[in-house]
């Protein structure tokens, strides 16, 4: 848990989604797709990635959590290889 004020940058869809991925728990993840519908525009999924891409804080606002609705990995700031590292790091012993 990270306890700090933040001013995001950014369009202010790109805003809403950055504050759902933070309620996103530790351990869990979600598809694009349902971070789509959780800020109530479900055919926003492309305009989800894209706020991911462009997360200025990608280990305080957890964009790692989000993944493919196929069960692909998608996209990460860091690389595929830091995202499935970040993942491999939440998953429940």
């Amino acid at each position: 848990d990270f306890d700090l004020p933040l001013s995001l940058p950014g369009q202010t869809f790109h805003r809403t989604v950055r504050r759902a991925l933070r309620d996103i728990p530790y351990g869990e993840t979600r598809t694009y797709k349902e971070v789509a519908e959780s800020v109530g525009n479900p055919n926003a999924v492309r305009a989800v990635g894209t706020a991911c891409a462009t997360n200025p804080l990608p280990l305080v606002i957890p964009c790692h959590r989000v993944l493919r609705s196929d069960g692909g990995i998608g996209g990460y700031l860091g690389g595929s290889d830091a995202k499935k590292l970040l993942l491999a790091l939440e998953r429940p012993l």
